[in-house]
């Protein structure tokens, strides 16, 4: 306040409860990023760049611009500063941000705040993310099993098969959240699920890297990819994660729901039942809380489950068909060495999806 880098009003005092920092200001800026350096110092690896949403429409800013202007602005400031002090000292950068506007999306990542512990928060969860991607961000997450209040089991497990299918994944919200703090069935779908994930993490990241040099997002609408399909036009409850996984989430209490499949053939992951598209079909969750699908021909990298990233054996990486015998083969993978997707070879030596333990 005594170096006047928070936001005021006409009269010179705060407008709101909490002083809110001009980030049109430059100094501002400077003196914010060395605050955060000293987290960095301490050992903090990202930062969370949470709210953002509320800088004062009725303030006065350094920039001249109107509260207006500057209210839509803010959060691509704050993202902005955050991920250049990331940078700077860190040598990356990534923060985990909640608000966004054009631009930001130079500025990963992303997540949807606090969403509420129910089935029609989980699928507006999902339903805002897609229109996030649809805006031209890549990377979006969620809180997975709800924030505002302390999730149900049965809720949790779902959810966390929806979780595993985004870009980041965090279970974030009231307390508790550790999976051990659950039933035994629990702990154990969720150890199940969170190293489908890590097995898939070859997959994830081959496609993170073509979402960022095509522009496209990993959590993809129907209509994304399936542009000439006029039954993907409006759908909200099912998307594709990359190219070649169709998810299906579970968002009521049940175990089976009506999945519509575009163009042609589709290998269920977990089970290796094939299915033809351009149809609906009512399928059972059986393997897994949720529903995925594989195109057919596609072939996944994927590498054993691992505790952390650091652990993952990038030597060890199989490539896995999921085959109908009719389409042809296609699939990338992600080069540690380079941080970039290669085609896989069509000589590579694959194992069938039927001859995975999932």
């Amino acid at each position: 306040m005594a170096r006047g880098l928070a936001v005021k009003d006409a009269d010179g005092n705060l407008p709101t409860d909490d002083a809110v920092l001009d980030l049109s200001n430059p100094e501002t800026v400077k003196w914010y990023q060395e605050k955060l350096g000293g987290l960095f110092q301490l050992g903090v690896s990202a930062i969370k760049a949470d709210f953002g949403e509320a800088a004062p429409v009725t303030g006065v800013y350094a920039s001249g611009a109107s509260g207006f202007t500057e209210h839509n602005l803010y959060p691509l400031r704050y993202n902005k500063a955050v991920y250049d002090a990331t940078m700077e000292y860190r040598g990356e950068g990534v923060i985990w941000g909640r608000s966004a506007w054009a631009g930001s999306q130079r500025y990963p990542l992303h997540w949807g705040g606090d969403c509420e512990n129910n089935d029609m928060g989980m699928l507006s969860s999902l339903r805002g993310g897609l229109s996030f991607g649809a805006s031209g961000f890549s990377y979006w997450s969620h809180d997975v099993g709800g924030f505002v209040r302390e999730s149900t089991e049965e809720l949790y497990n779902r959810w966390t098969f929806m979780g595993i299918f985004t870009s980041h994944m965090r279970c974030h919200g009231q307390p508790p959240k550790e999976p051990w703090a659950f039933s035994k069935e629990f702990c154990d779908s969720f150890r199940h699920m969170l190293e489908l994930r890590y097995r898939l993490m070859p997959y994830i990241m081959a496609q993170s890297v073509l979402c960022s040099q095509q522009g496209l997002p990993l959590l993809r609408a129907m209509f994304i990819q399936c542009p000439e399909d006029e039954t993907c036009a409006a759908m909200e409850d099912q998307y594709f994660f990359g190219e070649d996984i169709l998810v299906a989430p579970l968002f009521e209490a049940v175990d089976t729901r009506r999945v519509y499949l575009p163009a042609g053939s589709w290998v269920e992951l977990g089970t290796g039942k094939v299915y033809e598209g351009e149809r609906w079909h009512r399928v059972q969750a059986t393997v897994y809380p949720g529903l995925a699908f594989v195109k057919a021909g596609a072939v996944l990298p994927m590498a054993e489950a691992a505790l952390t990233t650091d652990d993952i054996d990038w030597a060890g990486v199989k490539y896995v068909s999921f085959s109908d015998g009719k389409a042809p083969a296609h699939g990338w993978t992600f080069c540690p060495e380079t941080h970039g997707a290669e085609p896989i070879p069509a000589d590579a030596p694959t194992v069938s999806c039927g001859e995975i333990d999932w």
